[in-house]
């Protein structure tokens, strides 16, 4: 589970910087590497928007669930 939530959040800082030169440079380097809305480009970003709800879920759990010992 550690390893599925440290790859969750390399993609979703991935994800955040590409959406960073987006807003501030209008620059997309996912569509510059795979192709302006081509399959693989769409695959990535699927892959990215999942890594971010597994990375919600998992961070959700670990906040409300914690047991104080």
């Amino acid at each position: 589970m550690n390893a599925l939530r440290i790859i969750s959040y390399i993609l979703v800082l991935i994800g955040a910087i590409n959406w960073g030169l987006v807003g501030m440079m209008n620059f997309d380097f996912v569509a510059l590497l795979f192709g302006e809305m081509t399959v693989l480009s769409r695959i990535i970003y699927s892959i990215i928007g999942i890594a971010a709800i597994i990375l919600l879920l998992t961070t959700y759990r670990d906040v409300f669930y914690h047991e104080n010992y």
